[in-house]
C-alpha cells in the first residue's frame, strides 16, 4: 500500500491542560500538528473525499479534544488526539505533535512540544 500524508499544522486551540490549577482555570493556546499516513490514490482517482481522510471533519474534532475535558499531561492530550486520528477509519498511522508554548516551568523557553506516533492495528481496526 502507498503511504501518503495529509499535514494538519498549527492549529490553534485554546485548552485548559496542565498540572497546575491555574493552567485548568485561565487555560492556554495549545498549537496541535497532526499528520496523517494513508493510501491517497483511490480518493485522487475518483475524486472522492469519501476515499480519503477529511482534514478539516479531523481538526474539527482535534480542536473539540483540546478545547474539552482537561487532563494534567500534554502526552495524555497527544495520545487522545491520536486515538481519534485514528478512529476516523481513513488514517494507517497517525503523528500528533501538541505545543505547549506557554508551558510554566520558570524559564524562558520558545516552545514545549511532545509528539506521539500511533499506528491502526495490524486487524485494521484503532
Amino acid at each position: 500500500m502507498n503511504m501518503d500524508k495529509i499535514t494538519i499544522a498549527g492549529l490553534r486551540v485554546h485548552g485548559r491542560h496542565g498540572v497546575f490549577e491555574h493552567e485548568r482555570v485561565s487555560g492556554q493556546e495549545f498549537l496541535i500538528d497532526a499528520v496523517l499516513w494513508l493510501d491517497t490514490a483511490p480518493a485522487a482517482a475518483a475524486d472522492d473525499l469519501g476515499r480519503t481522510a477529511d482534514y478539516g471533519v479531523i481538526a474539527r474534532k482535534i480542536a473539540e479534544i483540546v478545547a474539552g475535558e482537561p487532563v494534567a499531561l500534554i502526552e495524555t492530550l497527544a495520545a487522545r488526539l491520536a486515538d481519534a486520528c485514528l478512529a476516523d477509519g481513513a488514517a494507517a498511522e497517525v503523528e500528533i505533535t501538541v505545543h505547549k508554548p506557554q508551558a510554566p516551568i520558570g524559564l524562558p523557553v520558545s516552545d514545549i512540544a511532545v509528539t506521539v506516533r500511533r499506528s491502526r492495528p495490524a486487524s485494521g481496526r484503532p
